[in-house]
């Protein structure tokens, strides 16, 4: 076959090619959803709070305390119902994991709202993990003084 037929070959493949150059398709992810949550902690710590959504939403794919994490996100930019929706969503795909009742009571003392769930959720993650009960205890004292507050509110009024 001569050099020119060869060519000819050659340049007729590229055209029925596209004349495409290979291209590298990752078929699995190659970091573990522990790596996505470390990689979504930093991006959060730098400000970058979409980047960090993006990996703590891949780490929940088999983590649920990703949820909890992304909780943290939706409450930092006072997105409260997201948060919320996050929180409970952790909650019910791990039962066990204090912080997530812990944060969900924050959440609603910051609001002033549905202090008797408060409460009873602060109380849940003291029993879950007594081992941060200087920091859940806090959290329910601060529930306690604004509920008390309410109700001293309450009371004084219907007197006048």
């Amino acid at each position: 076959m001569s050099r020119y037929r060869r060519y000819l070959y050659l340049g007729l493949l590229c055209l029925l090619g596209g004349c495409t150059l290979p291209r590298l398709v990752v078929l699995q992810d190659t970091l573990t959803p522990e790596e996505h949550l470390n990689l979504g902690v930093a991006y959060e710590e730098q400000g970058e709070f979409a980047a960090a959504i993006q990996e703590y939403k891949l780490a929940a794919k088999e983590l649920p305390r990703a949820y909890l994490y992304l909780g943290n996100v939706a409450f930092r930019q006072q997105e409260w119902s997201q948060a919320e929706r996050y929180y409970q969503k952790a909650i019910d795909q791990d039962p066990d994991l204090a912080e997530a009742y812990n944060n969900l009571a924050w959440l609603y003392y910051t609001r002033g709202e549905k202090l008797e769930e408060a409460e009873h959720l602060a109380r849940k993650a003291l029993l879950l993990d007594p081992g941060k009960a200087e920091i859940y205890t806090d959290t329910l004292e601060k529930i306690q003084a604004l509920s008390s507050a309410g109700e001293k509110r309450r009371r004084g009024m219907g007197t006048r």
